[in-house]
């Protein structure tokens, strides 16, 4: 792992006021409270240097991802709002959807990726809960922006099994420019080893719905399965290497790496336990919880925001090792990276978290390198 300065200087803020979302209070990413039995290493004792924190927009409302176009944020909140977010402050823009959407569990607004010429073109990705809470769906929808507000345009995939709990939802472009998805077994674990089945699964598909000729499985979304409900997509540009975030049952979390067609063993096996055939994780937290989610991936490094474990998480990819960089927000959803900086969301307002006056928030951590 790179060696960083050893300086932490921090920029406190204290905030008034929010309101969480009323959630079943299921600890669904990992259904047993678990007392974690590996030692954290101490912020203090890490190999980088936090030289500023910098909260930059307060009071989401159970936000989920982020996407950005410039020097602009767009941050989905599961309640069914995209907040706009850049230097002449916060905006929330409704999305008018031709299903209604569910807000249920762990279902609503998730997952949004723009399109490559969104600048152009106003065209984003999105993927969202519908139909009742006895029968939870998830669809995948193309959005038409016009500055205000995020119309549907058309629709890629729906009627996907969703449940109060394991909707996956992240949504991400590749550097192959197709559009991948992660889909959760929505809580029917015996589905993720059905390859006919697009529950327990990554998905890709090309940018106007149809799937890849050159996918695994002929005619199929499919790219791996065996997934239990993962959260994070990531790719590193200088190897192509593809990795995803995946929440374990009461605890054994997974950060694996996706090969094309290969099977990731839930819930047949997890962790370290896997047969010949079966895709073991590049790292696990064993008897620990991360409940990890969104991630980002930069030279050998990926970085991880997770839900349970409270913290980004860096793991180094060649020398097996593992650091925290921060763990004083709560819960947090997603991350994203930019040069030097880190920016990730909290995640405290959704029926899970204990939210501080102003929770969520969208919060910047400038590192300083060696």
């Amino acid at each position: 792992m790179r060696v960083f300065m050893l300086t932490i200087t921090l920029l406190s803020m204290f905030f008034t006021g929010c309101t969480p979302v009323v959630e079943p209070k299921k600890e669904s990413e990992n259904e047993v409270l678990e007392t974690n039995t590996s030692p954290e290493k101490d912020v203090e004792n890490q190999e980088f240097s936090i030289t500023n924190k910098e909260v930059i927009a307060t009071n989401l409302n159970v936000p989920w991802s982020i996407a950005k176009s410039g020097d602009t944020f767009f941050i989905t909140e599961r309640t069914g709002k995209i907040v706009k977010i850049n230097k002449e402050g916060m905006t929330r823009e409704d999305i008018q959807l031709k299903k209604p959407l569910l807000v249920y569990g762990e279902g609503g607004l998730l997952g949004m990726e723009l399109h490559p010429d969104f600048q152009e073109n106003g065209l984003a990705f999105a993927y969202h809960s519908y139909g009742t809470e006895e029968r939870v769906k998830n669809r995948i929808v193309t959005l038409k922006y016009d500055g205000t507000i995020w119309k549907e345009a058309g629709v890629l995939l729906e009627d996907i099994d969703g449940a109060i709990y394991h909707n996956g939802g992240r949504v991400k472009i590749g550097p192959d420019n197709k559009l991948y998805i992660t889909v959760g077994d929505a809580n029917k674990p015996e589905t993720a080893q059905n390859k006919e089945l697009i529950t327990g699964s990554i998905l890709r598909m090309n940018l106007d719905g149809t799937a890849p000729e050159d996918n695994p499985f002929t005619g199929s979304y499919v790219y791996s399965y065996g997934h239990r409900n993962p959260q994070g997509l990531a790719w590193d540009i200088e190897t192509g290497e593809m990795y995803a975030s995946e929440h374990g049952p009461s605890a054994f979390d997974e950060i694996n790496i996706i090969k094309k067609g290969k099977n990731y063993g839930w819930p047949t096996y997890t962790g370290e336990d896997h047969a010949e055939e079966v895709e073991p994780p590049l790292f696990n937290s064993g008897t620990d919880t991360w409940a990890p989610s969104g991630i980002v991936v930069e030279n050998g490094v990926l970085f991880v925001a997770n839900l349970r474990g409270e913290m980004v998480r860096a793991f180094d990819i060649s020398s097996n090792q593992q650091s925290v960089i921060w763990k004083d927000n709560g819960r947090l959803r997603d991350v994203w990276k930019e040069g030097d900086s880190i920016y990730f969301i909290t995640n405290n307002t959704d029926g899970r978290g204990n939210p501080v006056p102003e929770d969520d928030q969208l919060i910047k951590l400038d590192l300083s390198f060696d």
